[in-house]
């Protein structure tokens, strides 16, 4: 019976199924492109790569070199962050270094769930952009856009009263 290695393959998980958070690069690889309106043909094409290549990338079958993921974030003009933003606990702590060593310590930056990301790199941020700017009638646009921030500033107010209330 042959013995099953703790070593993961190339960064695989034991199974030999692609790492998670090379699956969260993917993903996020694969938003950022859509956010672009760009098909895997044109962004292979920007890359130099075949659009079953750019598949492989966003699915996390194939990993991505630090060389590749710069290209990625110079061609999609995103940060190196962004592939890694709101990427789960679970998820980050499945690095190929857990997989050979389980005896090491997962380090995480605890404070990274306190601090706030750019809000202009959420993909809620994003999906809202392209959803307003996709609204065919710009003056019912103009008037949703007036709403949503005359509700930010209401919410404000009635947040600052509050805290107000709480010092006396």
């Amino acid at each position: 019976m042959k013995s099953i290695s703790r070593k993961a393959s190339r960064g695989r998980t034991p199974s030999g199924a692609p790492n998670p958070i090379d699956i969260h690069v993917g993903k996020r690889i694969r938003m950022r492109r859509n956010l672009l309106g760009w098909s895997q043909e044109k962004l292979g094409d920007l890359l130099g790569l075949t659009f079953q290549q750019i598949q492989k990338y966003e699915k996390g079958l194939n990993r991505v070199s630090a060389s590749r993921l710069w290209d990625f974030s110079v061609v999609l003009d995103a940060p190196i962050s962004f592939f890694y933003d709101d990427m789960d606990k679970t998820v980050a702590k499945q690095s190929p270094r857990m997989f050979s060593n389980p005896e090491a310590e997962m380090v995480l930056n605890e404070d990274a769930e306190t601090f706030n990301a750019d809000p202009m790199l959420k993909q809620e941020t994003l999906e809202l952009v392209r959803a307003y700017y996709k609204i065919p009638n710009r003056q019912a646009a103009k008037h949703l856009f007036d709403l949503i921030v005359a509700m930010s500033k209401s919410t404000y107010l009635y947040n600052k009263d509050d805290d107000k209330k709480d010092d006396k």
